[in-house]
């Protein structure tokens, strides 16, 4: 197809809105741009499907996430924008409604919108709960109805404040796809019941995600990190240049055996890894001038805190191939075997990322990260996780894949599906989710089976968009990739399980 047909067949498509248009013209536009230069063997290996460049444009031009200290912009305003530092929470949100338009993303939509309690803590002084209440919820309303956008993410937590719990209590309400919310769980610091309406929360919309606060601040600086778009945690007043990923599946087909896997194989694709790295991240840091914009000058983000993500997927048909190839039985989330195999590629993968340097990253190196698929993804699962429909009981399943998540320092998640019974003993979601983060899990997600919002790699769908998809379109720009997730990759095979009487070291652990 020419590119004037693909312009023609995108803006007299029925299911797109105006400005979704827009966009996928613009998507256009970058992958008409000549590539940045790389070598033959990258550019096979990106054919072969071993390597992806996750779409982010032949010659980015701005980052793929960027967090900015929101913190410091209520503190300071911002002259570019004409804005003097907020005085009360009207003002701090109609502040930030402003900037959000402003931070550029993969998605051309803000990906992190704050660590919100402690961005607004300081304007709800001399407020009473039910204002502050009417005011978040036409907050809430606003970010959905204007940025319609489910890769937007908002933090909050471990410390337990009025906003934290407004934000719970309105997000709960309205079940919305957007923003995502990860409340971050500290045992020194968030007190139970808090924890416990988190966990109610999520028996009710699916959100938020529960993160392992303080697994994620040691892997960083005194500045902070921040969760963003489905679960991806990257320093604060930085974010990612770039992400690409590599497919273990493809590259355990490479293999002879497993042995020639973790010596050459795997070796020889990081180093192309590497190479599309500095490829990109040269660019945008040397050519695009993104570098120079009102963000930087105004100390909101800082060059040196960008870092590249080094995305992995398809664990487990890596594992079955290379059992497979040694004439071993295994079954990957279910036998020792096949989960050790794993976890020793995951090791494997952690001592090449911490020991390469990459010229543009944070302290020199790119984050490693078990990326969450897409929706062109056919026959190979996302990240570390256990292929759909064939998840073990939810303590099992946990069990299996938490030694993989001290590797991921950028990210890593599974979707444990819970069934519907859940509802009527979210003690049981509580005890399932507090016993997980003390097995060293950096994030718990769980999905309810009954609940209209679901999860699909991280960020949220709702069912009913789904099923009005292809005659209606959907406001909501993620509707279209969960659609096509739905009917590609098998997101609605998960198999819910039941949460509530088991028994396991993984309960007596967390209570």
């Amino acid at each position: 197809m020419t590119l004037q047909a693909k312009f023609h067949q995108i803006i007299t498509d029925p299911t797109l809105s105006p400005k979704q248009k827009s966009n996928y013209l613009a998507l256009e536009a970058d992958a008409s741009l000549p590539y940045v230069n790389i070598s033959e063997q990258v550019k096979a290996a990106m054919s072969a499907g071993i390597l992806c460049d996750m779409f982010e444009g032949n010659a980015p031009f701005k980052p793929r996430y960027v967090l900015p200290d929101y913190s410091k912009f209520v503190q300071q305003g911002s002259e570019y924008l004409e804005l003097s530092a907020p005085q009360d929470l009207d003002e701090a949100l109609n502040a930030l409604t402003i900037l959000y338009h402003h931070v550029p993303s993969v998605t051309n939509i803000p990906v992190y919108l704050g660590q919100l309690d402690e961005v607004l803590l300081p304007f709800a002084e001399g407020l009473d709960e039910e204002s502050i209440y009417r005011k978040i919820k036409l907050f809430w309303i606003m970010l959905d109805r204007t940025l319609p956008d489910a890769f937007m993410h908002v933090n909050i937590g471990p410390t337990d404040n009025v906003i934290c719990r407004t934000i719970l209590r309105v997000d709960a309400e309205l079940k919305q796809v957007a923003p995502n919310l990860t409340f971050m769980y500290d045992p020194a610091v968030t007190p139970d019941d808090l924890l416990r309406v988190a966990a109610q929360n999520i028996c009710e919309c699916s959100k938020p995600h529960i993160a392992n606060y303080p697994l994620h601040a040691n892997a960083y600086d005194d500045k902070g990190f921040g969760i963003v778009s489905c679960y991806n945690s990257l320093p604060l007043a930085g974010g990612a240049n770039t992400l690409v990923r590599m497919n273990l599946k493809q590259v355990a087909l490479e293999a002879r055996n497993r042995e020639d896997f973790f010596s050459d194989v795997l070796p020889h694709f990081c180093s192309l890894m590497y190479e599309l790295i500095e490829a990109r991240s040269a660019f945008l840091h040397q050519e695009s001038n993104f570098f120079d914009s009102f963000l930087v000058k105004e100390n909101l983000i800082e060059e040196s805190r960008f870092a590249p993500m080094f995305g992995i997927y398809g664990m487990a048909e890596a594992v079955a191939i290379l059992l497979e190839k040694d004439g071993i039985a295994g079954k990957y989330g279910h036998d020792e075997a096949a989960n050790q195999l794993g976890h020793q590629i995951s090791a494997a993968l952690d001592k090449i990322v911490t020991s390469t340097p990459v010229t543009y990253g944070y302290n020199e190196r790119a984050l490693l990260h078990a990326q969450g698929g897409i929706s062109l993804d056919i026959d190979v699962t996302p990240g570390v996780r256990i292929p759909y429909g064939t998840e073990p009981d939810p303590v099992s399943h946990i069990q299996a894949l938490a030694e993989h998540h001290q590797y991921y320092t950028s990210g890593i998640s599974d979707i444990l599906t819970i069934d519907e019974t859940v509802k009527s003993n979210p003690e049981a979601m509580y005890q399932l989710c507090k016993g997980a983060l003390s097995l060293g899990l950096r994030e718990f997600t769980a999905n309810v089976s009954s609940n209209d919002l679901v999860r699909v790699t991280g960020y949220m769908i709702k069912l009913s968009d789904i099923a009005k998809f292809k005659d209606n379109g959907s406001r909501t720009n993620t509707t279209g990739l969960g659609a096509e997730a739905a009917n590609n990759t098998g997101i609605l095979n998960r198999k819910p399980r039941v949460a509530a009487h088991e028994q396991s070291p993984c309960y007596s652990n967390g209570q």
